[in-house]
């Protein structure tokens, strides 16, 4: 039943944008609207209201309709209410949902490329990873992967970093040894954290907290605002900096429904994209700052790892390293790790 109604609103949903698609004259490059955009465009995402995910999506479809005088309407559909990541990507290759907004992780099987962002303890800080995804030269890479999946890559946000809550303080890198860590079904990420000598263990998000309270798990990995808006750290005593991997988010657009806008169309998705991703980087380093408060009013610990203990991270990430680099392109490869 539940599936039968997510079929039904992903149908209505597409009907209007193929309804406003026509309406507002865009079928061929260059043609002139014949009247104002009946339906707002759909973009999906597979994350509730009260994220970054949100802000980001929210700040893009106002932008474009400032730009475009109002002539351009998105409308945003949170909560998997369109299908989940998986689902949001096949539709959107499709072009069926024009945009999406979502993490990298899932990207992966889609884009075998992406994995370059599965690399750990790559950075030492945000600031870095920023200046490294908008420098032209990886950019123009990443934006060709995306392209030959079938995607337009319009820009990257992010919630920050990746990091650990456990119930163990970690003072050395034989702390992580033998601890029960919830993964994605990520076998980078389940790599990494065997590196470090730990026990990675996938679990389905939902069954994390119950984990952790019943000792299941004795610890899990996601960004400061994941971990404040499902409040795991109740059952945790200290969050570990890790920051392993930077919890990208990306802003992209079907391909072919992107190359069938007029030029100017295009133009205003592009520059709108580009305030909406700076908007939504403010809005996380913000909000990680008010998470580091709520964790700590709670009484549970902020950990904060050494200059020589994140290297003997980065050394052990080597094989992770190795792995990855056998699939990724290698001009991609190095223009990431350099």
């Amino acid at each position: 039943m539940k599936k039968m109604k997510k079929a039904m609103a992903v149908l209505m949903v597409c009907m209007a944008a193929a309804a406003a698609f026509g309406a507002a004259g865009c079928g061929k490059e260059g043609a002139e609207p014949q009247e104002a955009q009946r339906y707002a465009w759909p973009l999906g995402t597979a994350s509730p209201e009260d994220t970054v995910t949100q802000i980001y999506a929210e700040k893009f479809a106002e932008e474009v309709g400032r730009l475009s005088g109002g002539k351009i309407k998105i409308q945003v559909y949170p909560n998997s209410v369109l299908g989940g990541d998986r689902e949001l990507l096949e539709t959107c290759r499709d072009g069926d949902i024009p945009f999406v907004i979502q993490n990298t992780a899932p990207q992966v099987s889609f884009m075998q490329n992406l994995a370059v962002f599965d690399m750990p303890c790559v950075f030492d800080n945000i600031e870095e990873v920023r200046e490294k995804i908008d420098s032209a030269d990886f950019y123009s890479l990443i934006e060709g992967v995306y392209q030959d999946g079938g995607y337009k890559l319009l820009g990257y946000a992010d919630q920050g970093f990746r990091v650990m809550s456990t119930n163990k303080n970690i003072h050395a890198f034989e702390d992580f040894k033998g601890q029960k860590i919830r993964t994605m079904e990520n076998s980078y990420h389940i790599d990494f954290w065997k590196a470090l000598s730990a026990a990675p263990t996938p679990m389905t998000f939902s069954e994390v907290y119950i984990g952790l309270q019943q000792g299941t798990i004795d610890a899990q990995e996601n960004p400061y605002e994941v971990i404040v808006s499902n409040r795991l750290y109740e059952q945790q005593d200290y969050v570990v900096e890790t920051n392993h991997l930077p919890h990208l988010i990306s802003l992209i657009v079907s391909d072919s429904f992107f190359q069938g806008l007029p030029l100017e169309k295009q133009e205003i998705l592009v520059k709108a994209a580009k305030f909406a991703s700076e908007e939504a980087r403010k809005a996380s380093d913000g909000r990680i700052e008010d998470k580091v408060k709520d964790i700590e009013a709670s009484g549970t610990e902020i950990v904060t790892l050494s200059g020589p203990m994140r290297e003997e991270l980065r050394e052990a990430s080597q094989e992770v390293y190795d792995e990855i680099e056998k699939i990724v392109d290698t001009e991609l490869f190095q223009a990431y790790i350099k």
